[in-house]
């Protein structure tokens, strides 16, 4: 497989799908799943839409040329939907549940290794956020982290016929899905976007961040100057995170405590882009400053507090926290095949079906 500049600072690429169940009342969907390649998202679907989603142009692209792959997709997560159902009542049934609202997930996939040509799989589940069950590979066993979950893994290592199609479906078939796939992602990789760069203050006394997001690739600096000169003094720069879109955020942030007013303007923040021969330069003005910040004599009232500040608040909380931190959690314990012992079959061929992309996807 041959590799563009932008192909080489992936090594090793992972194919996995999410899927996340939720009874009880509540305002979410019942059943949602997510399919992403290295940590991007291709598609969603819930059973609130009962659509399947792309997430990104040439997943669209892909299932726009391949209709029926798109169709092949919905169908799988409409199927799949009723045998998750199945696997929340096993579990609440086994931990002797009957009331209020739980969360049952599993992620499975692979991840292959382009220089080693290794190839490692995995299928793991959790039940209300912490780790609940998962499968070794090379011993073709379940793991229980929980005591509540032994009675489960002897009724699932038993089912050695379910086992043996798990290990061909993380070993054999998501590895080709994922190859299949490569054409499509290289030319993801190989763009080049622009960021929006926005000045942020939580307080006029805070220090100003400098946000950049949406940019691609992640070879990317950002930086504070003075009269045209890069300065480190009073800067905090933080870490290059990803967006969900498989586009990338990052900031600066300068204390503006002790600069006098009428100086300002000999302040800008540079952004600089791989692929991109001229910087973005955005030069410091207190006017282009957006905040969720409002004095208090100027603090509105009644109805207005709802509409004017709420919207500002939306449009800038999201930078602003950025710029504080933002945690990233990639895996939540999920979950593929709870049946009922009277149904394994069934659910094995389910989750057979649901991992398989189509031959010639």
């Amino acid at each position: 497989m041959q590799k563009s500049d932008a192909f080489f600072s992936l090594v090793k690429h992972s194919l996995k799908w999410i899927t996340t169940g939720i009874s009880g009342k509540t305002n979410l969907p019942e059943f949602v799943v997510t399919a992403s390649m290295d940590n991007v998202d291709l598609w969603h679907c819930d059973s609130t839409k009962r659509e399947l989603e792309p997430k990104q142009e040439w997943t669209r692209k892909l299932f726009k040329e391949r209709p029926e792959l798109l169709q092949f997709h919905l169908q799988r997560c409409l199927f799949n939907q009723q045998f998750f159902k199945a696997h929340m009542d096993v579990f609440k049934q086994r931990l002797n549940q009957t009331e209020g609202s739980h969360i049952l997930q599993r992620i499975g996939g692979c991840e292959w290794d382009d220089e080693s040509d290794e190839l490692k799989g995995f299928e793991q589940y959790g039940y209300d956020g912490e780790d609940f069950i998962s499968l070794d590979l090379k011993t073709g066993t379940w793991v229980a982290p929980k005591t509540q979950a032994v009675v489960i893994k002897h009724s699932w290592d038993a089912d050695k016929e379910r086992i043996k199609q798990i290990q061909h479906m993380l070993m054999s078939e998501c590895p080709k899905s994922l190859q299949d796939h490569m054409p499509y992602w290289r030319s993801f990789l190989q763009r080049t976007e622009r960021p929006s760069v926005s000045f942020l203050q939580k307080t006029p006394s805070s220090p100003v961040c400098c946000h950049a997001t949406g940019f691609y690739p992640d070879r990317a600096d950002l930086f504070w100057r003075k009269d045209g000169e890069e300065i480190h003094e009073g800067v905090e720069k933080g870490q290059t995170l990803p967006n969900h879109d498989g586009t990338f955020q990052m900031s600066s942030e300068l204390n503006v405590s002790l600069i006098k007013h009428e100086d300002w303007r000999r302040y800008d923040c540079v952004f600089q882009l791989s692929g991109l021969t001229e910087d973005i330069v955005s030069m410091l003005d207190k006017t282009q400053i957006q905040t969720n910040w409002v004095s208090p004599s100027e603090f509105p009232v009644g109805p207005v507090v709802g509409g004017a500040a709420g919207v500002v608040l939306l449009l800038v909380i999201s930078g602003v926290l950025y710029c504080c931190w933002r945690n990233r959690n990639d895996f939540q314990p999920v979950d593929d095949g709870l049946e009922k012992e009277e149904t394994s079959s069934e659910g094995s061929k389910a989750s057979q079906e649901e991992f398989s992309l189509a031959e010639n996807s």
